[in-house]
C-alpha cells in the first residue's frame, strides 16, 4: 500500500529529516508513527498525503508513485479543520461538496465516483445525527472530532493518516475515539497510519509501531503489536509491557 525507498528529506536550511529512509505498509494495516518532537513524525505524515515532496528517493501508494494529493487518502489533522459558520451536518457535507465541484476527474475524485452528499449514515455511525444542526462552537471537542472523522469517511478512504487527532481532548474522550478508530479501521478494512507522541497511544492503536528518533531518520525501527486487536488489551499484561519498551526505546532515542 505505502512503499517509502531511499527517500531524503530536509527543510531548507535544515538538518535533514529523513535521509536514505525506507519504510512499507501493507494494505490494511494499523501503524502508529511514534517519537520525540522534531523527529519528524506530522513530516512523515505530510510526505504521505502529498502535500510535502521529498527531494530524493520514491514514496509510492497503491503501486503508483506519490506526486500530489490522491482523492483515496483521507487527512485528519488534531484542530479538527471545521468551519465555524457552518453545522455539523455541513460540516460532514465540505469534501463531497468539493468532489461534487470537479466531478469524477481522477485527480479530485476517483473516476468512478457518484455525487452525492448523503451524510446521515455515518453522523448516526458516529453518534452526531442528534447534533447535525449545531453549529462545532456549540458541541463538545470530541463531537467536532467526530465530525471531522465523518467528514473524511464520507468521502471512503482506502488510506487514512490521523496527526495526533485526540491529543487535546480529555482522557475519556481520549479513550473513546481511539476505541472508534479501531473498529472503524477493522469495519472498513482501512490502511491506518496514526502520528502520536503518547506512548500509551501508540501501543492501544498500532498494530505495527514506527518509532522515530532524532533526525536524520535513516533506517525504520519497526514493533510489532499483534495484541491490539484483542479485547481489553489496555488491561493486559502485554500492553503495560510494551508501553515499558517503547518507554525505553525513547529514552534512548
Amino acid at each position: 500500500m505505502i512503499a517509502v525507498e531511499q527517500m531524503d528529506f530536509a527543510y531548507p536550511g535544515a538538518t535533514a529529516v529523513f535521509q536514505g529512509f525506507s519504510w512499507n505498509v501493507a494494505r490494511g494495516e494499523a501503524w502508529a508513527v511514534l517519537g520525540p518532537s522534531g523527529c519528524g513524525k506530522s513530516t512523515l505524515l505530510s510526505i504521505l498525503a502529498g502535500l510535502l515532496a521529498p527531494q530524493k528517493g520514491r514514496v509510492g501508494v497503491d503501486g503508483q508513485p506519490l506526486t500530489r494529493p490522491r482523492p483515496q487518502t483521507g487527512l485528519i489533522i488534531q484542530d479538527y479543520g471545521l468551519l465555524p459558520w457552518a453545522t455539523i451536518r455541513e460540516n460532514a457535507r465540505l469534501g463531497l461538496r468539493i468532489r461534487n465541484l470537479y466531478g469524477p476527474d481522477g485527480v479530485h475524485a476517483p473516476r468512478d465516483y457518484v455525487r452525492t452528499l448523503n451524510v446521515d449514515a455515518w453522523l448516526e455511525r458516529l453518534g452526531l445525527l442528534p447534533y447535525a444542526d449545531q453549529y462545532p462552537g456549540h458541541v463538545s471537542g470530541g463531537q467536532r472530532q467526530r465530525t471531522a472523522i465523518a467528514r473524511t469517511l464520507a468521502l471512503q478512504p482506502d488510506l487514512l493518516l490521523m496527526d495526533e487527532p485526540f491529543s487535546s481532548l480529555d482522557a475519556p474522550t481520549r479513550e473513546s475515539l481511539q476505541s472508534l478508530a479501531l473498529e472503524l479501521w477493522k469495519e472498513a478494512g482501512l490502511t491506518l497510519v496514526i502520528v502520536t507522541h503518547a506512548i500509551e497511544e501508540a501501543a492501544v492503536l498500532g498494530q505495527k509501531i514506527l518509532l522515530l528518533g532524532r533526525p536524520p531518520n535513516q533506517a525504520a525501527q519497526i514493533i510489532d503489536n499483534p495484541g491490539v486487536t484483542q479485547p481489553a488489551y489496555r488491561d493486559s499484561v502485554a500492553y503495560t509491557a510494551l508501553c515499558k519498551d517503547l518507554r525505553g526505546r525513547l529514552e534512548q532515542s
